[in-house]
């Protein structure tokens, strides 16, 4: 497999912030604000287009956990995978920490692929993190779903087939790298059960759950658009 030299995929992820679409599993489907370029908080942060797709999001109950396995989203951070960074040589747990942390040093011959070591300015703190690749030490910089797979598969993604599920677990629009045991607080909860600590965070946060839910054709509950809404209004 053909490596992609690190500098085009630093330009590529470049392009991504600033709005232009990536490779989605669902074709015609809005691609939302977030790519491997991440999605810094703003000082100031326009609430209505989170807010006007937030009204198109189907409004359901919440479906059973039956039948919900992480096997069910595909291999833990494939690079078989049909969203940016899939098919690169580098997994998916590995792009993202280059994406999200400075100051990198890389496992020797990795081709810069596996992360030794870098820095995490967390956003969902608002802290800043050492990590330090190990059995012991890899754990305090931990990949979150920004929308739980648990949280998905009630909520649509059943009805996905799996090379879409695959693109989900997968795609850099719905991961992030944050302080690992406030990933673990989180779970798998909703917008209305948890938030990032970090508040000047919330409006980034709430608007990247609903474009992954607008991408992947998965709904809220009325309790978690309440939830949502009311973030978005405080902005």
């Amino acid at each position: 497999m053909r490596h992609r030299p690190r500098a085009a995929f630093l330009a590529l992820a470049a392009v991504s912030v600033i709005g232009l679409s990536g490779c989605s599993a669902i074709a015609d489907a809005d691609p939302g604000t977030g790519s491997l370029g991440g999605a810094p908080a703003a000082p100031v942060f326009d609430s209505a287009p989170a807010l006007a797709k937030l009204d198109t999001l189907a409004v359901k109950g919440r479906a059973p956990k039956t039948g919900y396995t992480r096997e069910q989203f595909g291999p833990s951070w494939s690079d078989d995978n049909g969203v940016e960074g899939g098919h690169n040589g580098c997994d998916t747990r590995n792009d993202i920490l280059r994406r999200d942390l400075v100051d990198l040093t890389y496992k020797t011959s990795t081709r810069e692929c596996v992360v030794a070591t870098g820095t995490l300015h967390d956003t969902y703190t608002n802290t800043t993190i050492a990590f330090v690749r190990g059995q012991d030490t890899s754990t305090a910089v931990q990949i979150d779903h920004v929308v739980a797979l648990s949280d998905a598969w009630q909520k649509g993604a059943q009805q996905l087939s799996p090379e879409q599920r695959r693109d989900l677990a997968n795609d850099p629009r719905n991961l992030q790298a944050v302080d690992g045991p406030t990933n673990s607080q989180k779970s798998d909860s909703d917008a209305a059960s948890w938030l990032p600590p970090n508040k000047s965070y919330r409006c980034t946060y709430v608007s990247r759950q609903i474009d992954v839910k607008a991408l992947y054709r998965l709904w809220v509950t009325q309790a978690e658009k309440d939830a949502m809404s009311q973030v978005l209004h405080s902005c």
